[in-house]
Formats: C-alpha cells, sequence, structure tokens
C-alpha cells in the first residue's frame, strides 16, 4: 500500500511541474479517472506558418520605349492587370502627344516586349513569369509596330491548275502578287494569271529539270535555272526568252538571289548563282557576263542570299556561311571579296534566311501590290522601305542557318568581329531542317524539318517559341502571310496546314486536296492567296 501511494504522489508532482513549465495542453478524455500525461514531444504537431511568397503589387511604373531605344512619354504608374490591347491604346495616345504627325496616321497596332519576352496575355503574366515581383522598379516595355492591315486566313481551294506534265518544284508570286510562275521536272517554265488562274505563258528552252527560280525585285525578270548548270532569263510580260543562256557552272544550281532594287542605282541586273560545283557565279543579266566567281567554299554551295547592304550570304555543304562584299560597280576592285567566315554548324547547311527578305522581295511595292505614290522612282521606293524596316529592327540586318546537325543558328552577320559568333544556337528539332523562313516584319523565325514539326523562334533573340504539330510526313516548306500572323506549311503528306501564330500548336485548318507530296508554296506578298505545287503535276490556289 505504501508503494503505491508513494508512485500516486510522485504522479501528481510531475503532473504538476508540466502545467507550470511547458505551453502544451494536457489532453484529457471522458474515459480517463485521472488526468493523463502529456504525448512525447516527438509526437507534438506544431503548426508553422508558412513562408509568404513576394506578390506583384496592382500597379507598377513602367517606361515605355521603341525599338532602337528612344523613350516615348513619362513614366507611367500602370495597372498590373493590363492587357496588350490597352498597352497599345495608351503607346498610340503617347505617341500623339510628343509627335503631332502621328494624328494624320490613325490607330497603330504595336505589340510590346519586357526583356524580349511579348506580352500575350497581361502585363503580371509576363512579369511573373521572369520572376520579376519587385515593385519599386521601373519596368521598360519596348513596343514595335505591327502590320497596318490583316490578311485573312485561307481556308478553301478554289483553283486546280493542271499543265504540268512532271512534278512541280517551284512556284513564286511575282513581288506585286498579280502574276505567279512555276518550274517543275518537265524542263518548262510557266507563267499564270492569278485574277483568272489561268495559264498566260508555257516557256520552254531548259533542256532538264528547273530546279530554282527567282523574280526581280521589280518584276520586270524571272530566272530559271535547271539541273545541267544553265540559267535562262524571261519577260513575263510576253513570255520571250530575254539574251542568251547564262552558262558557266559545271554541276546543278542549286539556288538564285538578284541584287536588291535600291543597290547599284536601281539597276536590278545583277543574280547570283550557287551550284553543287562548290562555286557562287555573279552575272550581268543584260550584259551576259559573269563578273566574278567565288570559289572559296570546298563543298557544295546549296544557298544564297543577296542582302540590302551589298553583301552576299553563301551557305554550303563544308559547313560554314560565308560573307562576300558585291558592293560598287561590275569589275571594281573589292568585288567579290571574302569579308567574313561563320563557323558553328557540325553538318552541311541547307537553308539561310535574312529577316529583310520580305521588304527586298518585294522591291518597290507596299502590301496592295501598288507603288508608293510619294516616290520619285522605284529605286527610292525600295530604299525607303528597306530604311524604315531597319529603323524597327534595330537597324541590323539578322541571319538564320539551318543545318543537317538538326540546329538552326542566329546571327548578326555585319556586327563587326563579335558578328562571327551566333547570338543563338537554336535546338529542338529532331531530324535535319528543310526550310526557314522569317515572318516580313521580322519578328518570328518559322523553320520546317523532316521531324514533321514546325517550330517557331523569336526573330531577335532566337528564343524558342512553340512548336506546331499536326503533319503525319516531313515538312518541306513554310510561307507566312504578309500581316506576319499566320504561317502555312506544304509536307509529305500531301496537305498544308495553316497557323496562327499567336494562338498555338493547334493548326487552324487543314487544306487537303493534292494526291502526292506537296514541294512548292508561297504566300502573295498582297495577302491575296497562296499557291502551292505539288509531285502530283498541278498547282492550287487557296484563298479565303
Amino acid at each position: 500500500m505504501g508503494f503505491f501511494y508513494f508512485f500516486y504522489l510522485t504522479l501528481q508532482r510531475t503532473r504538476r511541474f508540466l502545467e507550470t513549465t511547458s505551453p502544451v495542453t494536457l489532453l484529457r478524455t471522458p474515459s480517463m479517472t485521472s488526468e493523463a500525461l502529456p504525448p512525447p514531444a516527438s509526437e507534438l504537431h506544431v503548426t508553422k506558418k508558412a513562408k509568404k511568397l513576394p506578390t506583384l503589387p496592382g500597379s507598377m511604373v513602367v517606361q515605355f520605349q521603341d525599338a532602337t531605344g528612344k523613350q516615348t512619354g513619362p513614366r507611367i504608374d500602370l495597372p498590373t492587370d493590363s492587357t496588350p490591347a490597352q498597352l497599345e491604346l495608351l503607346i498610340n495616345e503617347l505617341r500623339k502627344a510628343t509627335d503631332p504627325t502621328e494624328e494624320s496616321q490613325g490607330k497603330v497596332p504595336y505589340s510590346c516586349y519586357i526583356n524580349d519576352v511579348e506580352v500575350l496575355d497581361s502585363l503580371r503574366d509576363t512579369l511573373e513569369s521572369q520572376g520579376i515581383v519587385n515593385g519599386e522598379a521601373v519596368i521598360n516595355i519596348n513596343y514595335q509596330p505591327l502590320a497596318v492591315f490583316r490578311v485573312r486566313p485561307v481556308v478553301r481551294c478554289t483553283d486546280t491548275m493542271p499543265g504540268h506534265t512532271e512534278a512541280v518544284i517551284h512556284v513564286s508570286f511575282s513581288p506585286d502578287g498579280r502574276r505567279l510562275a512555276s518550274g517543275g521536272g518537265d524542263t518548262t517554265v510557266r507563267f499564270w494569271d492569278t485574277g483568272t488562274s489561268l495559264p498566260k505563258f508555257t516557256c520552254r528552252g531548259h533542256r532538264h529539270h528547273v530546279l530554282c527560280t527567282a523574280w526581280s525585285p521589280d518584276g520586270s525578270r524571272f530566272a530559271s535555272a535547271d539541273k545541267a548548270g544553265e540559267i535562262r532569263l524571261w519577260d513575263p510580260a510576253t513570255g520571250l526568252a530575254v539574251g542568251q543562256p547564262l552558262q558557266g557552272h559545271k554541276q546543278h544550281i542549286t539556288s538564285l538571289a538578284w541584287e536588291p532594287l535600291h543597290l547599284n542605282r536601281g539597276k536590278g541586273e545583277r543574280l547570283a548563282s550557287s551550284s553543287k560545283d562548290g562555286t557562287v557565279r555573279v552575272w550581268n543579266v543584260r550584259t551576259g557576263a559573269c563578273l566574278t566567281t567565288l570559289a572559296q567554299h570546298t563543298n557544295s554551295v546549296e544557298c544564297c542570299k543577296w542582302g540590302g547592304q551589298g553583301v552576299l550570304y553563301t551557305g554550303s555543304r563544308d559547313r560554314t556561311v560565308k560573307i562576300w562584299a558585291l558592293q560598287g560597280r561590275d569589275g571594281e576592285a573589292g568585288f567579290g571579296k571574302l569579308v567574313k567566315t561563320l563557323v558553328g554548324h557540325g553538318h552541311r547547311i541547307n537553308t539561310l534566311a535574312l529577316n529583310t527578305d520580305y521588304v527586298l522581295r518585294t522591291g518597290p511595292f507596299d502590301h496592295t501590290g501598288s507603288l508608293a505614290l510619294d516616290a520619285a522612282s522605284p529605286m527610292e521606293a525600295a530604299e525607303a522601305k528597306y530604311r524604315k524596316f531597319l529603323e524597327g529592327s534595330e537597324g541590323r540586318e539578322r541571319l538564320v542557318s539551318g543545318s543537317d546537325d538538326f540546329t538552326l543558328f542566329l546571327w548578326d552577320p555585319l556586327g563587326g568581329e563579335g558578328g562571327k559568333k551566333p547570338l543563338a544556337r537554336m535546338t529542338g528539332h529532331q531530324q535535319a531542317v528543310n526550310h526557314i523562313s522569317f515572318s516580313p516584319d521580322g519578328r518570328y523565325v518559322a523553320s520546317a524539318s523532316f521531324d514533321k514539326k514546325v517550330k517557331t523562334w523569336d526573330g531577335r533573340t532566337g528564343r524558342f517559341l512553340s512548336t506546331l504539330v499536326g503533319h503525319v510526313g516531313a515538312v518541306y516548306m513554310v510561307a507566312w502571310s504578309p500581316d506576319s500572323r499566320l504561317l502555312v506549311s506544304a509536307s509529305k503528306d500531301s496537305t498544308l496546314k495553316l497557323w496562327d501564330v499567336a494562338k498555338g500548336a493547334k493548326a487552324k485548318e487543314t487544306l487537303p486536296g493534292h494526291m502526292d507530296e506537296v514541294y512548292a508554296l508561297d504566300w502573295a506578298p498582297n495577302g491575296a492567296s497562296v499557291a502551292s505545287g505539288s509531285k502530283d503535276r498541278t498547282i492550287k490556289i487557296w484563298r479565303a
């Protein structure tokens, strides 16, 4: 009895000690006739307050800047829920307040960027995606004008144009969008009326497959080249051959590029051709003379592009891009000099694209296919267009190269010594890159690949944007609408697909109709229609 009484006293003292020294409240249960001891410390559940993450305030101070970095208006305290439409409205008002001439231009659409990331949904979403939560910092918002017109999406085939007796390899619209030319395996070049979709001329003279074609920037000449290495010039107005064939290449010709109209005093008479024989030749099409032969590549030259600053870009199977100076008059010292070699790809280079391609292609014509009324000459109109484009592109002509190594490289090719290193290495394709194209405004790059996918990239930084999935065969070509909002792709699966670039990876329309692989594709510069050429020997016209 004495032992149990001693144990009871000890238990009571322990309980009173814990009640006076521990913050934990003892648990009591109805089934217990005496008060229980507290549970061990390891079994106590202590609730800790979660660490509060920093959040964006309801508004932030922003400073608008144009593409050149020039500030527009004062700093403004904006709600973080502001949408792109609201930002666009505010930019228009600020520009009108600072420049009275803006009043006459009406409302201009703009895209806005924060640290080169486009504002798509709201200011808040863009800031949070970059981890910007400091409400006291001033946010710089760069804006860039968009096309003031909208191209209606093509949704139906309005015409099927037979005539070629072999696969159609190339289709291309004239700079004003009013004529269409095609070339194919049947050795002919054909001109078509885009209004009636009827043939105008069938041009014969080539003895082998017509592999590549090109319109002069003013639309007065058309060049075609074949598998035998021969180039022929045609008058699109009459369908007649102009001069004698240009001969000199020893193997088939892979690419043609006309000199931009604003160079060489607007003559528009020089043409560059690249060949599997490893050379590039520059011709005067008026005289038929070969002005220079560029022979420093060590393998087949797959592509050439004539830039707006008097240089020629060539991409080769030797894995390099070379830049050549072609300024000045024919035969001048330094004409055809190698300026720079860009190295980086691990396999052959298949394709090149410039952010100025659309501006140089359309020459003096606007989006309606008309000449500027205030221009004294086509050359001045073309030069004004080119200069205006550069103003909105930080004054730079950018180049993208695509390769069999599954990658693309973005270059600032004329940026001094630093131009020898790529601005970005763009990875993601799982097979060779077939074709790449800058959007007309230079904001985007689209790439087509044998991996059945189309990918889009930021045209200024090379940042990956989206993968467009839907084709079940290799994608051969892509073409942009003139307003840069829509993209169309041609595939081995015999279909075309239309994509709304801003709305993600799902195709807006699938355009069936061809009976075999679709090799050729072009969107008219006036936006009216899309032309596709196929292995089924037909050309189809697609309209809204």
